[in-house]
């Protein structure tokens, strides 16, 4: 599952126009992402699954996210820190491959992510990684169910309304806001969290390997606000 996104309340536009100012910006989970994860952990509520295992990757600010999947329930927790600017060099192909390297040593039977993150909203590490690992897949799911026989029955969402697709074992599921309604985080849990290290400091990806997925397939060229939208008079009754 990939956990990494950003909120932003109020866009700071760099001198430069080169990106966002991300230093005073707090990050936190990409719902969609966090919808992916309340599904794994309802996934082995029902004992089907051993272990759910939260993915970040990015900057030390990473583990922020990664401390709140913890308090929701995860099992562990993988930080594979990376000094790529999250909104624009850490693009989907560099996800998915990052992901398929992870998956060669802990050996997912499945992986959920949300169907997109709210900054790039590119919508498509799911597919690609499924690609490269060249497993089944199904995105914009809204139900999962597993079977004894480890067979995966979706239903996902499409512009005509939806359709039921069986996959099998190992596989890759992109989440939809349909899924599920996330669960909070306990404060009791929160504060476990806080001080509990159960963040691994993944150090299986060489220099070499992120280097090869620093290739940009696009680049951002100008970034610039949105103008502001003229006051119009208000009318009192």
């Amino acid at each position: 599952m990939f956990i990494h996104s950003m909120y932003i309340i109020y866009h700071l536009v760099l001198p430069d126009k080169t990106g966002v100012d991300l230093k005073t910006i707090k990050m936190s989970m990409n719902p969609f992402c966090e919808i992916a994860l309340e599904e794994a952990i309802r996934i082995k509520e029902k004992k089907i699954a051993n272990e759910v295992v939260a993915i970040s990757i990015g900057p030390k600010a990473s583990q922020e996210s990664l401390r709140t999947a913890l308090a929701m329930g995860a099992d562990r927790a993988i930080h594979i820190n990376c000094d790529l600017k999250s909104d624009q060099e850490l693009q989907p192909l560099a996800v998915a491959k990052l992901f398929k390297a992870l998956s060669t040593k802990e050996k997912p039977d499945l992986f959920i992510l949300g169907k997109q993150s709210i900054d790039g909203d590119n919508c498509q590490t799911g597919q690609m990684l499924a690609a490269l690992l060249d497993w089944p897949q199904s995105t914009f799911a809204n139900m999962v169910s597993i079977s004894p026989d480890k067979s995966l029955v979706v239903d996902r969402e499409t512009d005509s309304g939806s359709e039921q697709i069986k996959l099998t074992l190992p596989a890759v599921i992109t989440s939809d806001l349909r899924l599920n309604e996330p669960r909070y985080a306990t404060l009791p849990n929160i504060m476990k969290v806080s001080t509990f290290i159960n963040i691994q400091i993944s150090s299986f990806v060489s220099p070499l390997y992120l280097i090869i997925i620093r290739t940009l397939i696009s680049l951002l060229l100008r970034l610039k606000r949105k103008p502001s939208r003229p006051s119009h008079p208000r009318i009192l009754e």
